[in-house]
């Protein structure tokens, strides 16, 4: 599977692409195993983050997420629970706080990914996605409110009156739409989905040693 916008990694930087949700807890998960791969490799990556919308028909009130899990994959309140603790405490110990409660609700989180995309262009859009999931997971914020879009866009230093026009103009809309499908139609049907160097998947949150191996093979592959 390659991506049409890959670049060339040079000598120590694998190119990381990453599918995902800023909804999504094995995303955060997933993303500080990655982190922890990088450590144990020695490598460093060129992060790009790509658009994939758990609940792209949700609507914009949201909805309590043990009611959508229930609804989404039949699990029991007990099986719900337990998912949030373990999800909890995997967070913990890896330094990200999850902090769910019995009002937790998941949100629509297109406008979120119209940002994600212009901050790309402007250098900030791996600062933006971090602090969107904290935002959401840590702050219990309703990421899909542009009032709390633009105090997030803000605090990475994005300016929040063009961070404003993006979204009333939705200039982004199309692009974060085009980019979904290449990703749907490549087969991605659940996040986070890594590529590496263009040319290994790796689908679901994996153990950093995990990474770190497709890390190193993709410095072999190039040598």
């Amino acid at each position: 599977m390659t991506d049409p916008e890959h670049t060339d990694p040079t000598a120590d930087v694998v190119q990381v692409d990453i599918v995902s949700d800023v909804v999504c807890p094995w995303c955060i998960i997933g993303f500080l195993q990655l982190q922890q791969g990088l450590a144990l490799s020695g490598l460093g990556a060129r992060l790009r983050w790509h658009p994939f919308q758990l609940n792209p028909g949700m609507g914009p009130e949201g909805q309590n997420i043990a009611e959508h899990v229930a609804e989404k994959y039949g699990s029991t309140p007990e099986q719900s629970r337990a998912a949030r603790e373990r999800l909890t405490s995997l967070g913990a110990g890896l330094g990200f706080a999850i902090n769910f409660t019995p009002d937790s609700r998941i949100y629509n989180t297109f406008r979120a990914h119209q940002l994600l995309d212009w901050a790309g262009g402007l250098g900030l859009q791996h600062p933006l996605k971090l602090a969107l999931f904290k935002a959401y997971f840590t702050d219990q914020r309703d990421v899909s409110r542009d009032e709390v879009l633009l105090d997030v866009a803000e605090s990475v230093g994005l300016d929040r009156t063009a961070a404003a026009e993006v979204l009333d103009s939705g200039s982004h809309a199309g692009r974060v739409k085009e980019r979904s499908e290449f990703w749907l139609e490549n087969g991605i049907s659940g996040v986070p989905a890594m590529v590496f160097d263009g040319r290994y998947l790796l689908t679901g949150a994996q153990d950093p040693q995990t990474y770190a191996d497709v890390l190193r093979r993709c410095r072999a592959d190039a040598a």
